[in-house]
Order: C-alpha cells, then sequence, then structure tokens
C-alpha cells in the first residue's frame, strides 16, 4: 500500500516554490493547464499549488511513507480515549446525580433488578459473583461527603482522556508526550489492582493497550531524549522529503564533480584536464583508463621518427 497517496487522498496535496533557481526549477513543470508543483508528500506534479513559498530550509516537514502508518495507530488510540472520556464522563455525572436524588436511583435500580438477574442468567453468569451488581449495591451505602470528590476525580479523569484523544488525533508533540505521561501514572495503580487478585479481562486488556501505546510514543517519536530524541526524529523527517531527495540530486549532478568511475588524479581533476605546458613536458599522447597505467603506449603505435637522424 503506498501510504503517500493515501494521505494525499485524505488531505490533499501540499506543494511549495523553493527561493533557489535550481531547485524551483526541479519541483516545477509545464503543464496544459498551467505550471505544475511537485507533491511534498506523494512527489505528483499536480497544478493546484504552490501552497508556500520562501527558503528550501523553512519548507514544512511532511509525514511520509511510514510516519503516515504511525498517524493512523495513534489515531486508533485516540478513538479509544475518546470513548473512555465517554464512559468516565457519563459515570461523573452518574454520581453527581446520585447525590442529589439517591432515593430515586434505588428505585430505579430496583425495578431493573428481576430483568438484570434475568439477563445475567440467560448469559451464563452467576449474579452473586457479578462485581459490577455489587458495586451499585455498595454504592447506595456511601457516604455523601465522599460522593462530591468522587465526582470531581471522575470529572478530571475524563477531562485528561480528552485531552489525549485531541493530542494523538491532531498527531502533535505536546499531544503524545501528555499521552506517554498521562498513561504511565495510572499503569502502578492498574498493577497494584491486579495483584490484589481482582484479576478481569477488561483489566488485563486495559493495563495492555496503555502498556502498547507508552512503549510505543517513547520508541517511534523519540520522546525524552531516546533514540537521539526530537532532533533524530526531525532528521529522519527532513532525510525522507522530496526537497532533500531532489537536493541531493543536484549536488551529484553539480558541474565539476567526478562521476562514478571516473578516474582523477591526484589535485582531484579527471584526467586529460591538465594543460602539457603546465608542470609537465609534453610526450606521446598515452591512453589512460581502468587497469592502464600513464604512459600506456597501444601495441599498433608506431614509434615517432627523429629527422635529424639518417
Amino acid at each position: 500500500m503506498d501510504w503517500n497517496l493515501f494521505g494525499c487522498a485524505r488531505k490533499g496535496h501540499v506543494t511549495y516554490a523553493p527561493d533557489e533557481p535550481a531547485l524551483r526549477d526541479r519541483l516545477m513543470a509545464p503543464a496544459a493547464a498551467g505550471t505544475a508543483w511537485q507533491c511534498l508528500r506523494c512527489g505528483a506534479f499536480v497544478t493546484s499549488g504552490p501552497h508556500g513559498s520562501g527558503p528550501a530550509a523553512a519548507a514544512p516537514l511532511i509525514r511520509r511513507g511510514k510516519e503516515l502508518r504511525s498517524e493512523l495507530i495513534l489515531r486508533a488510540f485516540a478513538v479509544e480515549r475518546f470513548l473512555r472520556f465517554l464512559v468516565i464522563g457519563a459515570a461523573a455525572y452518574g454520581v453527581w446525580r446520585f447525590k442529589y436524588d439517591r432515593a430515586g436511583f434505588q428505585r430505579v435500580y430496583d425495578n431493573a433488578l428481576p430483568a438484570i438477574r434475568a439477563l445475567y442468567q440467560d448469559l451464563g453468569f452467576n449474579v452473586s459473583h457479578s462485581s459490577l451488581l455489587r458495586l451499585i449495591n455498595d454504592s447506595f451505602a456511601f457516604d455523601s461527603r465522599w460522593l462530591t470528590p468522587l465526582a470531581i476525580g471522575l470529572a478530571l479523569y475524563a477531562l485528561i482522556e480528552l485531552v489525549e484523544s485531541i493530542g494523538l488525533w491532531q498527531g502533535r508533540r505536546w499531544g503524545e508526550y501528555f499521552a506517554m505521561v498521562a498513561t504511565s501514572i495510572f499503569l502502578p495503580l492498574e498493577v497494584w489492582d491486579l495483584t490484589r487478585g481482582h484479576i478481569t479481562w477488561l483489566k488485563v486488556g486495559t493495563l495492555a493497550i496503555n502498556l502498547l501505546l507508552v512503549i510505543y510514543l517513547v520508541w517511534t517519536k523519540r520522546l525524552f531524549g531516546v533514540c537521539g530524541g526530537k532532533a533524530a526524529y526531525q532528521a529522519r523527517l527532513r532525510s525522507e522529503s522530496v526537497i532533500k531527495v531532489e537536493q541531493a540530486a543536484l549536488a551529484a549532478a553539480a558541474p565539476g564533480q567526478p562521476g562514478p568511475g571516473t578516474p582523477a588524479d591526484a589535485e582531484g581533476q579527471p584526467v586529460g584536464d591538465k594543460s602539457p605546458g603546465r608542470g609537465a613536458a609534453a610526450g606521446p599522447r598515452t591512453e589512460a583508463g581502468p587497469g592502464r597505467p600513464r604512459g600506456y603506449r597501444r601495441p599498433d603505435a608506431r614509434p615517432r621518427q627523429n629527422p635529424g637522424r639518417a
């Protein structure tokens, strides 16, 4: 799958007109509909643009290839974080309402309890082993003084999940740091909860997702100086950019640069560029090439006749 084309299909092409004339000429081409510019993401020439101009060093860093795939993975984590925000936010609102209408919640729960028991039995679960129903029953005995701090704590937790979701969805550097730190803070609590013996598939899955997110962010985004840090991460983006590739092609095609396989003398110039009158006596024409030393004469070359001898 070409992730660059997929990225342009989702976000559109990105073109840029550098101030350097030679590089500018390589990024543009004449077309029937006007001047076409090379997209910095997929490399195709498109007639839209340019979307920006300036020095080549100021060109935007466009994520290409594997970075686009990484962006989609982070967005999957962002969706999971947003679902957490909805669930925890609903719980915070429920606790707040429960504080002022406990009797109404009690009536609703008592009326729905027979249907809940029947559903548990149809699914093959034992109602007496349900931790959710046990938590609901215990909540009716909670002290009202603890309900307000509990609702505030749940609301703050929901806001943290919302900020994580926004930062990961936008692919911002601050969002990656925030998600990594916020997730790491709750890892010891999740491990401690599992060590108490209350092991469920939901808790194990939540811990696995959080561990995977932390490791993925630190390793691929090079957070906290890992694998060179932010400088190495941006250097990798620049090395994969279209402008960097075109600059390398210009440097390789610059005049005066010896091409691959071209022999050069000790001063770094190609053979035959030196004038025979500068620093060396003129002699018979020789042929030099791969495997042929200087002064090599073809076997069929006839020696020059000296007119002074009879």
